[in-house]
């Protein structure tokens, strides 16, 4: 039986029996973790459960309901537990052992939120929008830049939860490096919590650094001087994967900032001044996101009068064209009617001075339109 399953007992069993119960079922299968990229899922969405005591891993061996039962017995520490997209049945154990609130868990169940941050009693939900950079060889009307996808955080006193969806964020290497700093984590769940946010804000900057050599490759090639015109859906495929960026970002602003500003029981005020400093490297997100957009806009304008202006020239081309043709046209034209009084018609060097002067005509109106740029 999985550990998500175990979990599911929660519901039909007691508080006290019913989690001991639990957990002698959750020993049968030793636990994974399975946020680490090296490792396959085995189809639970519990990643990982780790009880934490001053800073330091509580010894292995328990599963989630043991960690949780030791930690409120002892009242010291917390319990993290990360999962990856659970269904409703298995979240259901979970919110129930947790004490959830029941919107804040189909948030959570549901993704496709906005970034937020919500008090429901002693608990604080926050949602963050995460964001990977999609490598490709050449940029392309079609081509994905931005892969988003979302990490949902429950706070307590005693415990930390996050519930990712998507591809990417893993939060096994962060895990890791706040075990190596135990002064930190001792600080609490408040502290993961930052820990969560200043990496996914960190990664805001890797994706807008990367799109900028994308943007820039785009703006070269549309001054460039070789006449090659550009796609102008590369432009506009750029700007799509920009506002998908923008919706991730900018919504951030305000859950950190009442992170960082406002008092919060759970949060300790020693991290709020990290808080801080996560706000304004969002900042700088945003502003980079912001000139982006501007740009972008300039580029495809700057497209949009070269592709004008081509067409100008073209028509130009074809007006002096036509001009040089209308000579002879009008020349024939007037020869070519059959009247039977035409003195020239019967003149033995008529034929001659007519290709002359359609010949000369011809070539003073290609100088002309040549001098002026027109061919």
């Amino acid at each position: 039986m999985s550990m998500a399953g175990n979990l599911r007992k929660v519901t039909s069993f007691g508080r006290a029996g019913g989690l001991r119960k639990v957990a002698r079922l959750a020993r049968r299968r030793p636990r994974v973790d399975l946020s680490h990229p090296a490792r396959s899922p085995l189809g639970s969405s519990v990643v990982n459960c780790v009880a934490y005591k001053e800073g330091l891993r509580v010894p292995a061996g328990s599963d989630v309901v043991d960690a949780v039962e030791r930690v409120r017995k002892s009242r010291d520490g917390f319990v993290w537990l990360g999962l990856h997209e659970p269904t409703d049945r298995e979240f259901a154990g979970i919110a129930e052992l947790f004490d959830l609130h029941p919107l804040a868990v189909e948030d959570a169940v549901e993704a496709h939120q906005r970034p937020k941050l919500e008090r429901y009693g002693e608990t604080l939900f926050a949602v963050f929008k995460t964001v990977c950079y999609v490598e490709h060889e050449e940029l392309t009307a079609t081509s994905e830049v931005v892969d988003t996808g979302e990490i949902m955080v429950f706070v307590g006193q005693d415990f930390v939860i996050t519930v990712r969806h998507g591809r990417h964020g893993s939060l096994g290497p962060l895990r890791e490096e706040l075990e190596s700093a135990p002064q930190q984590l001792a600080k609490g769940p408040a502290a993961v919590l930052h820990a969560i946010a200043d990496h996914v804000v960190d990664d805001y900057l890797v994706v807008t650094d990367a799109m900028q050599e994308d943007i820039d490759q785009v703006e070269t090639a549309v001054f460039a001087d070789n006449g090659a015109r550009i796609d102008p859906g590369r432009i506009y495929q750029l700007k799509r994967e920009l506002l998908e960026l923008k919706r991730a970002v900018v919504p951030l602003g305000r859950p950190l900032e009442e992170l960082a500003t406002r008092p919060i029981r759970v949060v300790d005020p020693e991290i709020q001044a990290y808080f801080r400093d996560v706000s304004d490297h969002l900042l700088r997100a945003k502003e980079q996101i912001a000139a982006f957009d501007e740009l972008l806009n300039s580029i495809l304008q700057a497209h949009l009068a070269q592709v004008t202006v081509a067409q100008n020239e073209d028509m130009r081309k074809i007006t002096a064209w036509a001009a040089v043709i209308a000579v002879p046209t009008m020349v024939c034209g007037v020869y070519g009617m059959n009247f039977d009084h035409m003195p020239e018609l019967h003149w033995r060097y008529g034929y001659g001075l007519i290709i002359g002067v359609i010949s000369v005509a011809c070539l003073v109106l290609y100088r002309g339109f040549r001098r002026n740029g027109w061919l």
